[in-house]
C-alpha cells in the first residue's frame, strides 16, 4: 500500500470527492482524519466504514476559514496519529448566486473557505514538514476556472486564486522537501452537484459537448 502508516487530512472529507479521498487514502494504509464543518453523521458513515474495511480514521469538526479550527484539526490529528504527512485543502463553499446579486458577506464567505482556509490548512502543518523535511499539501481547484460557470463568479474567482496560492507556496515550501500541487476537477456527481443540477442526463449531454471524452465523473 503506497500510503502506508501515513498520517491525512482530508478538510470537507465528509461528502462527494472529499469522502472519496478519505477512503482512497485509507484503503492505501493512510491514517485518515476526515474534517467536516455541519454533517458529522456523514464523516461518522467515512469513518465508519474505513474501520469496517480495517483503516483508521477519526471524525473532526472545524470550519476551515477559522485558523484556530484548523489548529485544533491538526491537534487532533497528533493525538490520534501522529504527525501529519499529507493535508488535502478540499473544503469548499459554492452558492449558487448570479453575479449581480453575491452580497458582500456571501463573498467574503467563499474566500474564506476555498482560498484564506487554504493557506491555514498549510501553515498549520509547516511545523510538522519542515521537521521530518517531508510533506504534501494538495489543493482542489475546479475546471470552471478555465470553462466560466453560471452563476458561480465568486466560486471561480477563489479556485483561479487557490492556483496561484499552490504555484506560489510551491515554489516557497519546496526548499524544505514540501511538494504542494493543485488538482483542478472535471464535472464530478456529487451530492451537492445533483442538488444544484437535478435533470442529471441534460446535464451529461451538456458537458458531453464541451468535454475531449464525452464521459462523466
Amino acid at each position: 500500500m503506497r500510503l502506508e502508516g501515513k498520517v491525512a487530512i482530508v478538510t470537507g472529507g465528509s461528502r462527494g470527492i472529499g469522502a472519496a479521498v478519505s477512503l482512497g487514502f485509507a484503503r492505501e494504509g493512510a491514517k485518515v482524519v476526515v474534517n467536516y464543518h455541519r454533517r458529522g453523521d456523514l464523516a461518522e458513515g467515512i469513518v465508519q466504514r474505513i474501520k469496517a474495511e480495517g483503516g483508521q480514521a477519526v471524525a473532526v469538526q472545524g470550519d476551515v476559514a477559522q485558523k484556530a479550527d484548523v489548529q485544533r484539526l491538526v491537534q487532533v490529528a497528533h493525538e490520534a496519529f501522529g504527525p501529519v504527512d499529507i493535508m488535502v485543502a478540499n473544503a469548499a463553499y459554492y452558492p449558487r448566486t448570479p453575479w449581480y446579486e453575491i452580497t458582500e458577506e456571501e463573498w467574503d464567505r467563499v474566500m474564506a473557505v476555498n482560498l484564506k482556509g487554504a493557506l491555514w490548512c498549510a501553515q498549520a502543518v509547516y511545523s510538522d514538514m519542515k521537521a521530518r523535511g517531508y510533506g504534501k499539501i494538495i489543493t482542489v481547484s475546479s475546471v470552471t476556472v478555465e470553462l466560466g460557470w453560471v452563476p458561480y463568479v465568486h466560486y471561480v474567482a477563489s479556485k483561479a486564486g487557490l492556483i496561484g496560492f499552490t504555484r506560489a507556496l510551491a515554489r516557497e515550501a519546496g526548499k524544505d522537501g514540501i511538494r504542494v500541487n493543485c488538482v483542478m476537477p472535471g464535472a464530478i456527481r456529487t451530492e451537492q452537484e445533483i442538488a444544484d443540477f437535478p435533470n442529471q442526463e441534460e446535464l451529461a449531454k451538456f458537458l458531453a459537448q464541451r468535454q475531449c471524452l464525452p464521459r462523466r465523473g
